[in-house]
């Protein structure tokens, strides 16, 4: 896991920031399966501030007892979906694949009414070590709506 530069703009006035159960693992997973970089590590705390060069940016660090609202159960985060914007989220599919990551959501294009006009993508989900869903997708255009 290569510690590279602060994200290209800065960083993101607001970021997620994931609890762990094994911090190399969920690293190994943001960084390896999902090809985040590192933009700074502390440690001696288990912490990281991870981003992608399209603008993704996030945090994960071990979890150890502080600001747990309620009980830890795998799979964590339900209820919540992380979003990651790519720019050719074909060739980071075919990367998850490759990596032998199962797909919660195979690969698909999905269109979805933005109001006064229909939000195409293409996605996907998977689920980190911890069973936090994420939805990795890259935006294709819009239409008018009840354009098939």
């Amino acid at each position: 896991m290569g510690i590279g530069s602060p994200p290209e703009g800065g960083f993101a006035p607001c970021c997620v920031e994931i609890m762990v159960t094994d911090f190399d693992r969920s690293c190994s997973f943001w960084t390896g399966v999902l090809q985040f970089d590192v933009a700074y590590l502390r440690p001696a705390q288990k912490f990281a501030y991870l981003h992608r060069a399209d603008g993704a940016q996030m945090m994960l660090y071990q979890r150890d007892g502080d600001w747990e609202t309620g009980p830890l159960e795998v799979p964590f985060g339900r209820g919540a979906v992380i979003q990651v914007a790519v720019s050719d989220v074909d060739a980071l599919a075919g990367h998850v694949t490759a990596q032998g990551v199962p797909f919660y959501v195979p690969l698909r294009e999905k269109w979805r009414d933005w109001g006064d006009r229909m939000g195409g993508q293409r996605e996907f989900l998977v689920q980190d070590p911890d069973g936090y869903l994420v939805m990795v997708f890259q935006r294709i255009g819009t239409r008018p709506m009840g354009v098939a």
